[in-house]
């Protein structure tokens, strides 16, 4: 039997990749992580979607000790989410660490469950900036942790090199569309839905959908 981990925030890519997992996997389980986000309302977004598509079990990790180690406007109130880039050239949204510890940790919960896949919606093709985000970055986590647990296991990124408007169009194919536009939460600013509007995540996903809708045969 077929199973997988989907490393599942509640937001439109984690959410498009764990009804994608359900359609592949006989079992799948997500696991969800309390890191002291700027906004607790991702979890119980994330335990809704869970419960309503269905998954194997849902796990809530706390690991909020990130929240002291990686200080970022998604961790602390009194960081405004800002456009502008740091000193190193990445967002302020940035969390330094933050995909390493969620990889980790899901590798070690699929050794637990008995899952040789572990599935994450990072994606370089259209993303924040973040390092962690990258090809290469999973390519070697997953390298890491099958030397590390001696044991057979997949890192999966379906959305690795697709577009905003590439998600939404898979979403649709996959029949969640308006699941992923009216139910997940993407938004900096805790709007779930469309969001605010206006900061960065919302920007980037309604360019998408708005380029997806008004070019479906190209898709």
């Amino acid at each position: 039997m077929s199973c997988a981990i989907v490393v599942f925030s509640g937001g439109q890519d984690s959410t498009t990749c764990l009804v994608q997992a359900l359609q592949e996997f006989d079992s799948v389980h997500a696991i969800t992580f309390d890191y002291g986000q700027r906004h607790s309302l991702e979890i119980e977004v994330a335990q809704k979607l869970a419960k309503k598509l269905g998954v194997t079990s849902h796990k809530i990790m706390d690991v909020s000790l990130l929240n002291e180690l990686s200080p970022s406007s998604l961790t602390r109130d009194d960081i405004p989410v800002s456009h502008e880039l740091d000193d190193n050239g990445l967002p302020n949204s940035f969390v330094p660490g933050r995909n390493i510890l969620f990889l980790t940790l899901a590798g070690i919960y699929a050794y637990q469950v008995g899952a040789d896949t572990v599935i994450t919606g990072v994606c370089e093709t259209d993303f924040s900036g973040y390092p962690d985000c990258r090809d290469e970055f999973v390519k070697a986590m997953n390298t890491a942790l099958v030397a590390g647990m001696d044991r057979k296991l997949e890192i999966q990124t379906p959305l690795m090199w697709l577009d905003k408007a590439q998600t939404w169009a898979l979403a649709d194919k996959l029949g969640a569309l308006e699941l992923v536009k009216n139910e997940s939460l993407t938004c900096y600013n805790g709007i779930i839905g469309d969001g605010c509007g206006h900061c960065p995540s919302c920007d980037l996903r309604a360019k998408g959908l708005e380029q997806y809708l008004n070019n479906k045969e190209q898709y």
